[in-house]
């Protein structure tokens, strides 16, 4: 699988990453044998990099890459971390690092993780240099070997690439969601600073497998979050209503039936689309089973995209999602 550089760090990522939130049950039950059979199945297809988080399934799915890292030295793994104290600037000190990377080494398994990524913390964490000279001061230490923020908003994301040492910026990128294509991924690709590009399936409506009679179960955030209860509505449904996306999603089937390469699912063409998108560094789809997995990995090997589906996401998003989009993000 083609690969890309996060330029700050010169490390690379397949194009195709795995972001593994699903694996830790978070979005319904993922036994660790089906979780351990993702990650293979993934990395066996040329997947090198891994996304995970210290919430996600509270160190479940950070444990298990850490069993998995064991036989796989070689793969890339990035954690977040932030979400598990209140969502206010006094929570992210140097001390509080250390105290949640210690238990995410622990984890993983490893002495220094390889990169790092703020949680989504609040803009003035993210603005303030207090921030990055306790990063730097964890690089210096080897507790860390790079850092990077996640990251709701573009103007979040511009102030993270404006660091010297970020090496990367984690942030919504789907064809359902276009706004950072305009200022963010220049930036970065600027500044050598990476771009790893997540809810790339728009929690699922890229798929094309829903309608509106479609339910989920009451622990996934499709149910939970879809009016931002629990954190940003734009992670659930690029933050409109689930009819207008189903609306949406099925114009896009439509789109990919027309002019999509053959053979290629609604989902695979969303992938590629992300994947495509100059500046992007790795796209971080999820899986729950090793049939996904094959999936996604398969969508990093897509021609690419035509003018009249490329023309025809833009329209679409014009119709549904510009105006919710550009006025909360």
């Amino acid at each position: 699988m083609e690969s890309h550089t996060f330029g700050r760090i010169d490390r690379s990522a397949s194009v195709i990453g795995l972001g593994t939130w699903q694996l830790g049950a978070d979005w319904g039950e993922v036994s660790e044998s089906d979780a351990l059979a993702v990650l293979e199945a993934a990395v066996g297809d040329g997947v090198t990099f891994l996304d995970t988080a210290d919430v996600y399934g509270d160190g479940r799915s950070e444990q298990v890459i850490g069993r998995f890292r064991r036989s796989h030295e070689d793969v890339f793994v990035a954690t977040k971390m932030g979400r598990r104290a209140e969502q206010v600037p006094a929570s992210y000190t140097l001390s509080a690092f250390r105290e949640w990377l210690d238990r995410s080494r622990t984890n993983l398994g490893v002495d220094t993780i390889d990169l790092v990524q703020l949680h989504c913390p609040p803009t003035e964490t993210i603005e303030s240099s207090a921030t990055y000279d306790a990063l730097d001061t964890l690089v210096s230490e080897g507790v860390i070997a790079a850092y990077g923020v996640s990251v709701e908003t573009c103007a979040q994301a511009l102030a993270a690439i404006a660091r010297p040492n970020v090496a990367s910026v984690q942030i919504i990128l789907n064809a359902f969601r276009l706004k950072p294509l305009d200022r963010v991924l220049p930036a970065a690709a600027e500044a050598g600073v990476g771009i790893i590009a997540r809810v790339p399936l728009a929690s699922g409506l890229l798929s094309g497998r829903y309608s509106e009679s479609t339910t989920f179960a009451d622990d996934d955030h499709r149910t939970y979050n879809r009016h931002g209860e629990a954190f940003d509505v734009g992670e659930t449904f690029s933050g409109v209503d689930f009819t207008t996306g189903v609306k949406a999603a099925q114009e896009f089937t439509a789109l990919v039936s027309e002019h999509g390469p053959s053979g290629a699912t609604p989902a695979q063409v969303a992938l590629a689309w992300v994947a495509q998108q100059p500046g992007v560094t790795t796209v971080i789809p999820g899986a729950r089973n090793p049939a996904q997995a094959h999936a996604n990995s398969a969508a990093g090997s897509l021609p690419p995209l035509s003018e009249a589906l490329l023309s025809g996401v833009r329209g679409i998003y014009d119709t549904y999602f510009r105006e919710a989009v550009h006025s909360r993000w």
